[in-house]
This record gives C-alpha cells, sequence and structure tokens, in this order.
C-alpha cells in the first residue's frame, strides 16, 4: 500500500539551478506526506555522512528479457561510469545502482515526485538512515535471484522501511501484506508472531510474489501495477486495452491513481539514488555489509531477556525482531533471532553461560472451556488486568473453549511450549452475556413449558427464575421474569470478530491476481484495494 495521500502536479523535467528553483516552489503546492514511522537506531555513523557519489553502473541483464521501451519509458539521461564495475563497491547505494535492470519510466509523473522528496530532504534522510539495518540484506536475495536491484528500493514506497507500519486496511509491514496474501505466501499469522512483519519471511515472500506477478506478465511496470493493484485487476485493464487495439504498457492502462502513481514514485527515488547530487540530497553511508546475522536458539526466551543478552536495546532488538507479538520468543516457532553484527557472539556467549537455566517467564495455555477473563485468571495466578493487557482481551468480552492464552510460567514448568502451540495458537473471543429482566403475563391455559416456549427460554430456567415448582398451574394474569439478553450484548456479538482477525484484503484480494494480490499500504493510503491478496 501506498504510503501517502497525495495531491499531484505535472511539472516538466528541469535539470541544474532550475530544478533547484523548481524544488523551493513546488513546496507550496504539494501536500505534505506523513511520517509517522519511528526512525529506527542506527550504528555510530553520523547521519549527515555521505559516501562519494557514484553515477549509474551499466545495467545488468534480468532474470528474463526485459521488454523493449517504449516511448513512454524513454531512458532517463543520467551520467554513467564505464569503469564502476571494475571498482569495489564501498557502499550498498554503489551496489544497488550496479544493479538496475529495469526499463527507466519518464515522464511529468515522475518529475512531479522527484521534486516532492528532493524538496524534503530531511524526510528522505530519515527514509534511507531507517533502511540502514535491511536493505544489505534485500539486495543479497535479489541478486541471488537475479532479480533488478530497484526493488531494494520499494519498502521506500510502501512503508518508508518500517516493519511495524500497518494501513487502515490492515496491511503490515516492510513489504505491506494483507492478511490473506500473507497467509498464500506462506507468512504465519498467530497469537505469537506476525511474519508479514519478519525481515526475512516478508522479504523471502515479496520477492516470490514478484517473481510470480513478473512471470505472468513479462514486464516489472506491469508486474508492480499487480503487486499494489492486484493481478487480476491489471490483466482485466489488459484484456481491455488489447479488445479497444490500444497498447498494453503500464502508462497506457486505465489504473486507479494510487497505481497510476506507484511506478512513478519508486522511478523518483530510484533517480535520486542513482544520482543525489543532481537532486541537492544526501544518502547516509550505508555499508556494503551484513548489518545482522541470524542466530539459532533452542529454548523459549522473553524477548527483554534475548535483548539483554546480545546486550542491545529493546528498541534495537525489536526493529531486527518485529514479528513478535508477545514478550516472549518461543523456540518451537521462531527458532533463530536476529542481531546486530557484533552483538551476535556476545549473545551467543552469553546464552551458553546461562545454560540450564530458565529464560523465559512465559508459557501458553490452552482453554479447556469458555470461560471469563476473571475466571482464566484465577486459574492461571495472574491478575485480570494482567492477563487482559498482554494478551489482548477486551471488556465484556469471553475467553472460547480451545484458545491459547499467554500466561505467567508456573516455577515446576521447565519445558518449552510445544510446537502445535507456538505455531497455532489464536485467541478466540465470544461476547459475556449480559442478562436483563422483563416480566410477562401468562394466559388462560397457559404453562410453563408453554409459556418458555413462546419467549424462547427453557421450562426449567423459568422456573428457576420465578422460584416456582416445574408443574406448577399459571393462572391468567400472572406475572412471570424472564432474563433475556441485554441490547449491548447484542451489540457486542454482531461487531467482535474472534481476536487476532484482520479484516479482509480490500483491493488486493486474493481473486484478483494469482491468488495474491496486494497489499495496502504502511499509513497512510491505503493501498489494499489494489492487490492480490497482499502482499
Amino acid at each position: 500500500m501506498n504510503l501517502f495521500d497525495l495531491t499531484f502536479a505535472s511539472i516538466p523535467r528541469l535539470h541544474g539551478s532550475l530544478l533547484l528553483a523548481l524544488i523551493l516552489s513546488g513546496c507550496a503546492t504539494t501536500t505534505p506526506e506523513a511520517d509517522r514511522a519511528p526512525v529506527l537506531p542506527t550504528p555510530a555513523v553520523a547521519a549527515a555522512e555521505q559516501a562519494p557519489s557514484a553515477p549509474i553502473a551499466p545495467v545488468l541483464a534480468p532474470s528474463a528479457p526485459a521488454p523493449v521501451a517504449t516511448s513512454s519509458e524513454r531512458p532517463i539521461d543520467l551520467k554513467a561510469n564505464a569503469l564502476m564495475g571494475l571498482q569495489a563497491q564501498t557502499d550498498i547505494w554503489e551496489r544497488i545502482r550496479m544493479g538496475f535492470a529495469m526499463p527507466d519510466l519518464d515522464n511529468d509523473l515522475v518529475r512531479n515526485r522527484e521534486v516532492w522528496y528532493a524538496s524534503r530532504p530531511d524526510y528522505f534522510l530519515r527514509m534511507t538512515e531507517r533502511s540502514r539495518p535491511y536493505i544489505f540484506h534485500i539486495v543479497e536475495e535479489l541478486e541471488r535471484r537475479k532479480m533488478p536491484t530497484e526493488l531494494a528500493l520499494l519498502p521506500f514506497i510502501e512503508s518508508a522501511f518500517n516493519p511495524q507500519a500497518v494501513s487502515s486496511a490492515k496491511a503490515a509491514g516492510m513489504w505491506q501484506f494483507m492478511p490473506a496474501t500473507g497467509k498464500y505466501f506462506d507468512l504465519k499469522q498467530n497469537l505469537f508472531r506476525d511474519e508479514r512483519r519478519d525481515v526475512l519471511e516478508s522479504t523471502r515472500a515479496a520477492l516470490d510474489y514478484l517473481q510470480k506477478l513478473y512471470n505472468m506478465f513479462g514486464d516489472w511496470h506491469l508486474a508492480l501495477a499487480a503487486y499494489n493493484w492486484g493481478g487480476g485487476s491489471v490483466g482485466r485493464a489488459l484484456a481491455r486495452n488489447r479488445a479497444q487495439g490500444k497498447p498494453l504498457t503500464y502508462s497506457d492502462l486505465r489504473m486507479p491513481d494510487e497505481t497510476r502513481f506507484y511506478v512513478p514514485k519508486l522511478q523518483a527515488v530510484k533517480n535520486i539514488i542513482a544520482q543525489p547530487e543532481a537532486f541537492k540530497t544526501v544518502l547516509p553511508l550505508i555499508q556494503n555489509h551484513p548489518f545482522f546475522k541470524s542466530v539459532p536458539i533452542d529454548k523459549d526466551i522473553d524477548v527483554e531477556m534475548a535483548a539483554k543478552l546480545a546486550n542491545v536495546s529493546l528498541k534495537d532488538f525489536k526493529a531486527l525482531n518485529p514479528a513478535m507479538n508477545r514478550p516472549v520468543i518461543l523456540a518451537a516457532g521462531t527458532p533463530q533471532i536476529l542481531l546486530p553484527w557484533d552483538n551476535a557472539t556476545v549473545f551467543e556467549n552469553n546464552l551458553q553461560s546461562r545454560a540450564g537455566t530458565r529464560l523465559s517467564s512465559w508459557t501458553a495455555w490452552l482453554a479447556p472451556r469458555t470461560m471469563k477473563a476473571e475466571d482464566v485468571a484465577k486459574e492461571v495466578g495472574m491478575s485480570t488486568e494482567q492477563l487482559r493487557a498482554v494478551n489482548g482481551i477486551p471488556p465484556r468480552m469471553l475467553v472460547k473453549a480451545g484458545s491459547t492464552l499467554l500466561v505467567h510460567r508456573p516455577q515446576q514448568k521447565e519445558s518449552n511450549v510445544a510446537e502445535h502451540l507456538a505455531d497455532n495458537g489464536h485467541l478466540l473471543l465470544a461476547p459475556e452475556v449480559v442478562l436483563r429482566k422483563v416480566f410477562i403475563s401468562a394466559r388462560q391455559g397457559d404453562t410453563l413449558a408453554l409459556l418458555a416456549a413462546r419467549h424462547g427460554v427453557t421450562a426449567a430456567n423459568l422456573a428457576t427464575w420465578n422460584d416456582l415448582n416445574p408443574n406448577v398451574k399459571l393462572t391468567a394474569g400472572k406475572k412471570l421474569a424472564v432474563l433475556v439478553p441485554s441490547k449491548e450484548t447484542r451489540r457486542l456479538s454482531k461487531a467482535a470478530p474472534a481476536a487476532g482477525k484482520g479484516k479482509k484484503p480490500n483491493a488486493t484480494n486474493a481473486k484478483s491476481a494469482a491468488k495474491p494480490a496486494a497489499k495496502s499500504a504502511a499509513k497512510p493510503a491505503p493501498k489494499s484495494t489494489q492487490r492480490p491478496a497482499q502482499r
């Protein structure tokens, strides 16, 4: 999903001093994009430090032959350096430039976005800084798959590189997967973790999805449109153009504004990364080496304990392990964690020194029957407030039988949470039945059974509520009390879905593209409606 809700204006391409003038004037005519995502912690490198700017390198061949550029996809006249391929890649930006392999899009929409980003240097710097922990891994995966490295810039458009981003349509993570699309690409979503936010798994799924879409359409611009809008939607747009004898390129399709601006946004970011000096932009130095290391764990461990053993702040730990929904990491479901490269060894040494000690204060508990939160709390030895807070149980809701809850780990319990609970734990809720008393009158010849049936209750309950013998004879006009659900209860029963379940994908509905269809965008502007089940 697209992160921003924008007002666009067509701005012709300018160079040099004219570009700068346009940037200054453009601030008054463009709508600022919201940037609510927190900046992730960075290593001890000055934010303003900039590597020597490197020009664009020779284009690498994509995994499949790229379509011939049309008139609307003219290569942009950016400078190239024939020697770059022979030089060591000193930073990640240079490496990305060398892998550019998509045909360039060159139109007024691209110019508009160039101006928008270039006129907000602080925002652009925050975005690029936020990419620091993740972008090396993404580039590695793209190169391994022989995919264009422009795709490493897509999270700028989707979420501003915030793995905790959630759109209004419930798309989540750096790559903005809708719940249904996430499931289609094997991203687990349960009580304990949401792999739509997982750095490794969400990247794997996003690249799987993009490859799938490219194989469908044979064109990277169409594949990107499908990622945003849904493969089915793009396919229907192509069919319309084919039937009308119109061109079958991205720029010629009729599509929602969000999708129409989607590729131009990516192209604009690509152009700025390619030649930051041309846009008066400073890129932070991000070294061309791994930021994090994957470390295996074989026992349940509290999130706070893991951060402590690694000697990193809780904020830093969560930035690399954003998939955790609860304050504990279950080894059966999450057999590895990500840590800053230098801290991985610290963690492994500290973990070894704690061999034989318990590292988790939490465990999973399976509800044997439908219960009130108060009754669950009493049974597991917690306060009701703490039980509700850690499991997200709203007031006036019952915990249904078969629900999995996170509870304090008993001292005598030493084993890890079982794999089936770690992988499938869900909290199921139902509205608590609140009864109110109403009075009814018996008619001539009524019995408790007849009266109860008329009002949808049992004769036994009717007798109990009124302290009557079940075989009592009723006289005409006798008043009896009946307990019925309150209006509030009926409202809750209609409105409350099972906990942990999000809305169905909008536009990016699975129905649209090979099942998946797209994601929605991290704040703002729901892109959800425009893609496959999500990405």
